[in-house]
């Protein structure tokens, strides 16, 4: 399927787990948590891939298609997906306590990144309220279209006496009594 993702995240080519610097004692992607026996080799990045092809694999299965137990079925796709979660929330928080390390050790690099978040954001709102005004601007064009094909020449009053003359055309005549 896809190459291993060992050095996805730290930019390092796959293979045997280096320390980051600086952190001495702490758990990396590269080492076992703790309370979650892991192969020597192993990393929480490798058994979330694993875990996601197994999801995968479950899915796809002759066995499962062919199969007529859908108790049996259901239970086998529950286990993998339950692992998947498992092993997806372990990963979570180790990029959350990475997270928490960096905002301790570098808090400008944290706020820095806030106001980039926070950038975006603006740029992304300024760009949706242009789509809007751009929309605006052509339904009001549209509007006024029809307001102009509505109205002929000859019902446009010229002045403040042709309007008087035009309104009172329009009063009938009253009835004369027989």
């Amino acid at each position: 399927m896809a190459a291993p993702l060992g050095g996805m995240f730290s930019g390092q080519p796959p293979g045997p787990p280096q320390a980051p610097p600086g952190l001495p004692g702490q758990a990396s992607l590269l080492q076992a948590a703790p309370g979650a026996p892991r192969p020597s080799n192993s990393t929480l990045v490798d058994e979330l891939e694993s875990s996601f092809e197994a999801c995968f694999a479950s899915l796809v299965s002759q066995d499962y298609v062919n199969g007529t137990d859908q108790e049996e079925i259901r239970t086998g796709v529950d286990q993998c997906i339950q692992k998947f979660l498992d092993i997806a929330r372990q990963t979570e928080c180790f990029f959350l306590q990475k997270r928490l390390q960096l905002s301790v050790q570098k808090p400008e690099q944290v706020i820095k990144e806030d106001v980039s978040e926070l950038r975006n954001e603006l740029q992304r709102k300024d760009a949706l309220v242009q789509k809007h005004l751009t929309k605006l601007r052509h339904w009001q064009q549209v509007l006024e279209e029809i307001n102009v094909q509505h109205k002929k020449p000859a019902d446009i009053p010229q002045g403040s006496l042709a309007y008087l003359e035009q309104a009172s055309a329009n009063i009938p005549a009253p009835l004369k009594p027989t």
